[in-house]
């Protein structure tokens, strides 16, 4: 398969917002059977947006929300048709950077469980037991820098 062209930025217009949030919906709600009351929680004014495009369109999303001591890590997808390329792993990467250049030391996430090894590829540690999220299995995981 080609090399796929894919741009990633910090979301900065509501546009791109709109982008992030159709992933979001695609991924979480539709892929995977969260309520939409879950997926959109009401905190997404207060967080960092990431998206990942192919030209003008939307295949990859995240969000950060940034405490006193920490930030963590949420709603991490790539569209179905999109995944196996790269595209999360580059993602990713790209939000750690982004993060590393905030100043922050300590990042925490609850990874889905298939996704365990994933992030643990990034440097990230799970803590604690098993856990249910939207009705999802998690771990709650940390990195320090």
């Amino acid at each position: 398969m080609e090399q796929l062209n894919v741009h990633y930025s910090v979301v900065r217009k509501m546009e791109d917002l709109q982008k992030a949030f159709f992933v979001r919906g695609v991924v979480f709600v539709e892929g995977q059977g969260c309520a939409y009351t879950e997926d959109f929680d009401g905190l997404d004014f207060s967080a960092v947006h990431f998206l990942g495009t192919i030209g003008d369109e939307p295949v990859a999303a995240a969000r950060i929300r940034l405490f006193k001591d920490y930030v963590k890590i949420e709603r991490v997808a790539v569209r179905k048709e999109y995944r196996g390329e790269g595209i999360g792993k580059a993602l990713f990467a790209f939000i750690l950077n982004h993060i590393v250049e905030t100043g922050y030391k300590k990042m925490v996430l609850h990874a889905q469980a298939y996704l365990l090894r994933f992030y643990e590829n990034f440097g990230f540690i799970k803590h604690g037991e098993l856990f249910l999220e939207a009705n999802i299995e998690h771990y709650h995981m940390e990195k320090e820098i």
